[in-house]
């Protein structure tokens, strides 16, 4: 079985809210992204990382672009990084893409289906709902204290 995970990272990969404002945004979005017709309630992870954690968009990812020479990077160097990282994160987001050999940020590829870094992450499981609007967004970013932004994965 399949599973979509609809999540909300700060735009700022290092920045962590503090345990109320992350309850009030997590109940935000429970509001926002209502269970099932038969009244199954979505399941709403909070999580506060010790290091940069990818939040990427599993199946959905398309393509990777470079930023500064636009070519595609393959996607599994990418999904080979992630694996080499999968247990303790990451110190950095520099990378020396394998394109042009350009030094750049993980956080800054142009990623086909939004994909993010971050240390703190309100995932919602399979929502009944494709994205939150711009207005939603910014009033998830204002009860969270810091501007976010959203993956929708599929795993």
């Amino acid at each position: 079985m399949s599973d979509d995970v609809l999540s909300i990272i700060p735009t700022d990969p290092q920045w962590q809210p503090d345990r109320p404002a992350a309850e009030r945004t997590a109940a935000l979005a429970a509001d926002l992204a209502p269970g099932q017709d038969d009244g199954i309630e979505v399941e709403i992870d909070v999580t506060w990382h010790e290091a940069l954690t990818p939040v990427d968009c599993g199946a959905n990812l398309e393509r990777i672009g470079c930023p500064h020479c636009d070519a595609s990077i393959d996607i599994e160097w990418y999904a080979d990084l992630l694996e080499t990282h999968c247990d303790d994160g990451f110190a950095t987001l520099a990378v020396t893409v394998p394109c042009c050999g350009a030094a750049t940020s993980l956080d800054a590829l142009d990623y086909a289906w939004p994909c993010g870094f971050a240390r703190f992450e309100i995932a919602i499981w399979n929502p009944e709902r494709d994205w939150f609007d711009d207005d939603e967004l910014a009033t998830l970013g204002d009860t969270l204290g810091h501007p976010v932004k959203q993956i929708r994965a599929h795993i």
